[in-house]
């Protein structure tokens, strides 16, 4: 069962967001907080503290599952756009030069790779049921 996390109104470019976030992109969870702890980026910090907070939504969803048995990893992570700040600079001779301050949302999806056996076997019995309907 896969778990989410949001993050929202991030004050930092999408641009230099999804430069850490592509590099955690299907990573298990061990790895991707180590990338994260040593990457020097300002997005980095943010991602790991997200990382953390999908790990602990995941677990809440699934308390009968050892949380180090259940090989964990970054199903999907997202990163949107989010409001734009204007502001104005003075410019030379009386002109004025717009600054576009960037913000984003980052969404990120949490999975465990092995599946218990409870929902193969009942995903199995409902293909059964497709297979004699056909």
């Amino acid at each position: 069962m896969e778990a989410v996390a949001r993050l929202n109104n991030v004050p930092t470019s999408p641009r230099k967001m999804r430069l850490v976030a592509d590099m955690i992109r299907g990573e298990s969870v061990n790895s991707a907080l180590n990338i994260l702890k040593f990457e020097p980026k300002v997005g980095a910090a943010r991602l790991e503290k997200l990382l953390l907070s999908a790990v602990a939504n995941w677990q809440a969803k699934n308390e009968e599952i050892k949380l180090e048995e259940a090989d964990l990893y970054v199903k999907e992570i997202r990163v949107d756009s989010a409001r734009i700040l204007k502001r104005l600079r003075p410019a030379p001779q009386g002109r004025a030069h717009r600054i576009r301050k960037r913000s984003n949302h980052v969404t990120m999806v949490v999975d465990n790779l092995r599946q218990p056996v409870a929902e193969v076997v009942e995903e199995d019995k409902k293909d059964a049921k497709k297979d004699k309907q056909d």
